[in-house]
């Protein structure tokens, strides 16, 4: 995997001539920060070695380097997830070699489904902390590169970062829940009965993202800041049925807040 994570790094530098500072990671119907984006560059998935190539729909699949905020940026259109078929060392191939690319702060958005009965539908919640319920994407070889065999986890969201989303988000008068979120395999949605296990477990929000592509960003010592939209709700005399396009749909309504935040965010850095 190292020698695949370097020659990906290698050919992204002789077509990019870009030192990026930020990593962002855009998930379901995210995608419109990418208009904040003084583009300079753009690289599809298909065309870069070793990468693999984003399946879900909302997700564009483009590696996008540029200004935001006053920062140089290198951005993740679309995401991988587990539920693809992809092996977790693939999920979070781009985090590896984003750090290789020289990033020093790694930002992530996520579509979930709130389980703490007092979120509503459209509210942004920063991740404080998380739950995998998801394969650990360190199993398997590692390398001293990467990091240590063996992380602490103790605080894994910058605190730095999440009091600077607060101070955002006061200054706007945007609402912004705080809590754990809790990383699924998927791609089922939950049945009632497993939204009671997440939230008893400790959870305030569900989803099948996030969890691998932060563990790995921790193990390489990238601060991280996550954000998550809550786009449906997994709590008792709340549950409606929902597809992936109500999912879609809510996270572009809300968007606007959370383009704000992490474009503020990102100039602070």
């Amino acid at each position: 995997m190292l020698e695949q994570i370097k020659e990906t790094t290698s050919f992204i530098q002789k077509n990019v001539n870009f030192l990026p500072e930020a990593g962002i990671i855009l998930g379901t119907g995210l995608g419109g920060l990418v208009k904040e984006i003084d583009i300079k560059y753009s690289l599809e998935y298909k065309d870069i070695p070793n990468f693999p190539i984003s399946t879900v729909e909302g997700h564009k699949g483009r590696l996008i380097f540029g200004i935001l905020g006053g920062k140089k940026v290198v951005a993740m259109q679309g995401r991988f997830h587990y539920y693809e078929g992809y092996t977790m060392q693939q999920v979070t191939f781009p985090v590896r070699v984003m750090k290789y690319l020289g990033i020093k702060t790694l930002l992530v958005s996520n579509a979930s489904g709130g389980v703490n009965p007092n979120f509503e539908i459209g509210d942004l919640m920063v991740l404080t902390d998380h739950i995998n319920l998801l394969p650990n994407p360190l199993i398997g070889k590692n390398y001293d590169e990467f990091g240590a065999r063996f992380p602490d986890m103790s605080v894994v969201y910058d605190e730095s970062l999440i009091s600077k989303a607060d101070e955002i988000a006061k200054n706007h008068n945007i609402k912004l829940q705080k809590g754990v979120y809790v990383g699924v395999t998927g791609p089922s949605l939950e049945t009632p009965a497993e939204y009671i296990y997440f939230r008893t477990i400790g959870a305030d929000t569900v989803g099948m993202s996030t969890v691998p592509e932060i563990i790995v960003a921790h193990q390489m010592n990238i601060p991280c800041f996550a954000i998550s939209i809550i786009t449906d709700l997994g709590v008792p005399g709340k549950i409606v049925k929902v597809t992936h396009e109500d999912v879609q749909k809510m996270a572009e309504h809300v968007e606007p807040k959370m383009t704000l935040i992490m474009k503020e965010l990102v100039s602070g850095i």
